[in-house]
């Protein structure tokens, strides 16, 4: 099974179950809870090596200390808190921590032995981490004569669970057993570990939790040991996968690459499909299905809301993502009669300081028929789509009885309030629904035109605030009539309209005038960190730039606001937030956290990163294709045979190549020129070139 989920600030948590599970809000409908912000360990720092179930934490130094988080895990049990590596009975100057690969970090030390004469150290010392606790430890001699040194690795483990090892609740480390070539431990519940190593340890000291050898190294020779880590539990006794474990195959994302002037974009795509691979996870009632984890390490629970936009975002990687990640998520589907029939369960989240939490199950609702719609026109085969299209079609009811009380759709209950970004999300769906229903043929896609229509009307002259500078959306209605003025990038969602038949957009909410003054505002400095889009104004009453929804850089939005003003012709702040989601992620490596701190960037400085955000997240990362596909604007519709490209004309990054992408379920590649020319250079055979 995947980790469970850990609370975090401003995040879901998994819904409670049992009569008393929600609180009632509304007509009488029960929501999960939404959980008290808990203080997380800090991550920032930590090299994360993903391949999920399988997780190693580490800090840069390399060793396992047994602090705060660090730890190699395993479906969100920790295996081993402890790995620290001596060499005559001191630890390796640590020089370098760096990540190789999403699931594979390298570490270099260094130690002056004895009898060196000068500050040169005459021993290296390379560590390679691998997620699932596999570790290769190799001393390099440069000393001009024989060493022979003693070599010592101590071990230990608390067999914690990763919710404890988050609210800081482990127990004492475990006692240790010698076991063939190595220790074992085990837990009080059954649950049992075994550290070997190759080559057998001289000596194995368990009651220190200690492994020994000595290492002979002739000048310019290496001597390297290995470990491996292995967990057992009395469910399943031997290390053998059980049917609803190991790794997916990579083959549910291509491997998209990017060339151009401009190095940056191939790098963040590379980082970001890696990291993609790295979190995708089992449903362990269906194991065919598989999903993204929202993000590492606190966010491996259940498919959620994230994992949908997330499959949305990565539709240009290919459709069979989408297609599980829908299949996983419909099983949540309520079927019982009632208000709440058509609706997908999920949990409260917090949404910021001047908003009630808002309902993930809502927004999954509304999301659902989108990315079906939407991958559709990516080439989405035609039993997926005959499978999934029921599902659609009952999250579409659910809409249309839901907008037809008062044309809008109220978050979380009936009682409002009403988000302007919910009614954004009802109007996508409702437009992006129909198209899916007259596309197969199925009866209702006129009334959900009704749907749009109504709320369109009634959003401009309610939801438009007028003032001198050209008027704003406010971001929710109370349910007294009272408009929330606070600007947010959550506005970026009202350019977020989806794609129809023929690559056309669906039209928006806002007419042209409004359009582009949400485009001027979110191209503001108060919005438009420098390094992306803030969730809340630093103008706004509650700013705080570490607020999840109150100042600080969400990638997901910033994605967004960078694929919608680039549809709608805004390219100059789409180039901005698009520079500065690239420059930010340079500072990190190229793997994006779902969120860092709003601070206003300023010469020489760096994105500052929030202590307790997923890194990897499956939306920061598949917010990543999302923002550079932008670059080339494609639009396809496989079911129409034809694909279209719409680059911006500005070319804001120079020339550059995308390739190794998925239209129609064949390899599709498109350069632009220098001047914003756009050219397909591969495609599935018959596929058109539209307009």
């Amino acid at each position: 099974m995947a980790p469970s989920p850990v609370p975090a600030p401003g995040r879901p948590t998994t819904p409670p179950s049992g009569p008393a599970a929600g609180h009632t809000s509304g007509a009488g409908i029960a929501f999960p809870r939404a959980t008290r912000p808990a203080e997380l360990p800090a991550v920032h720092n930590a090299l994360l090596c993903v391949a999920l179930p399988a997780l190693a934490v580490c800090a840069e130094h390399g060793q396992l200390t047994g602090e705060g988080p660090e730890g190699v895990y395993e479906a969100g049990r920790r295996l081993l808190s402890r790995c620290v590596l001596r060499v005559a009975g001191r630890e390796p100057v640590a020089l370098q921590g760096r990540m190789a690969t999403a699931d594979r970090a390298l570490f270099l030390g260094a130690l002056r032995v004895p009898g060196d004469a000068g500050p040169d150290p005459a021993l290296t010392v390379e560590r390679t981490r691998s997620a699932d606790g596999t570790e290769r430890i190799t001393l390099r001699s440069a000393a001009p004569r024989p060493l022979r040194l003693p070599v010592e690795v101590s071990l230990g483990t608390d067999l914690a669970d990763l919710g404890a090892v988050a609210s800081g609740r482990t127990g004492p480390e475990l006692a240790a057993s010698v076991h063939g070539t190595g220790l074992r431990w085990t837990g009080d519940d059954g649950r049992s570990v075994a550290v070997t190593a190759d080559p057998p340890p001289m000596d194995s000291l368990a009651a220190a939790g200690v492994l020994r050898w000595e290492a002979e190294l002739a000048p310019g020779a290496t001597f390297t040991l290995r470990l491996r880590v292995r967990g057992e539990s009395p469910a399943r006794p031997t290390a053998s996968p059980g049917a609803g474990s190991g790794r997916p195959g990579g083959h549910l994302l291509a491997e998209a690459r990017a060339e151009g002037d401009d190095p940056r974009p191939g790098e963040l795509l590379r980082v970001s499909v890696e990291d993609l691979r790295a979190l995708l996870q089992r449903d362990p009632a269906h194991p065919a299905d598989v999903y993204l984890a929202a993000g590492v390490p606190w966010r491996c629970g259940p498919v959620t809301a994230e994992a949908l936009w997330a499959a949305r975002m990565a539709l240009p990687l290919g459709t069979r993502l989408a297609a599980t990640t829908l299949r996983a998520l419909g099983r949540t589907q309520i079927s019982a009669g009632g208000p709440e029939s058509g609706r997908l369960q999920g949990p409260l989240r917090d949404a910021g300081p001047h908003l009630p939490p808002r309902c993930t199950g809502i927004e999954a609702t509304l999301a659902f028929p989108v990315v079906l719609a939407e991958a559709r026109r990516w080439g989405l085969p035609a039993a997926d789509l005959e499978e999934l299209l029921p599902v659609a079609e009952r999250c579409l009811d659910w809409l249309r009885r839901t907008a037809g009380r008062n044309g809008f759709v109220p978050d979380p209950g009936p009682a409002g309030p009403w988000r302007a970004e919910t009614q954004a999300h009802t109007h996508r769906a409702a437009l992006l629904g129909a198209d899916l229903l007259d596309g197969c043929g199925r009866p209702g896609g006129d009334a959900l035109r009704d749907v749009a229509r109504t709320l369109r009307e009634r959003f401009r002259r309610e939801f438009w605030l007028d003032d001198p500078a050209g008027g704003r959306p406010a971001v929710a209605l109370a349910p007294d009539g009272r408009a929330w003025p606070q600007l947010g990038g959550w506005a970026a969602h009202l350019l977020d309209t989806g794609l129809l038949d023929g690559g056309r957009y669906a039209p928006g909410l806002l007419d042209r005038t409004e359009t582009e003054q949400v485009a001027r505002l979110l191209g503001t400095p108060a919005l438009d960190s420098g390094w992306g889009l803030r969730g809340l104004g630093t103008k706004e009453p509650g700013h705080n730039p570490f607020g999840h929804r109150a100042g600080a850089v969400r990638v997901h939005d910033t994605a967004v606001a960078v694929a919608g003003l680039a549809a709608a012709g805004h390219e100059k702040e789409a180039a901005s937030l698009l520079r500065g989601l690239l420059d930010a992620a340079e500072a990190f490596t190229h793997r994006l956290p779902e969120m860092y701190a709003g601070e206003q960037r300023t010469t020489g400085g760096r994105p500052v990163p929030h202590p307790a955000a997923c890194r990897p997240a499956a939306v920061a990362a598949a917010g990543a294709v999302h923002a550079l596909l932008a670059l080339a604007g494609v639009r396809p519709d496989a079911p129409g045979r034809s694909v279209s490209v719409h680059p911006l004309a500005s070319a804001p990054l120079g020339a550059i190549r995308l390739s190794g992408l998925v239209v129609a379920g064949e390899p599709f590649a498109v350069r632009v020129g220098r001047l914003g020319l756009g050219m397909v250079e591969e495609a599935a055979e018959g596929l058109q070139l539209g307009v």
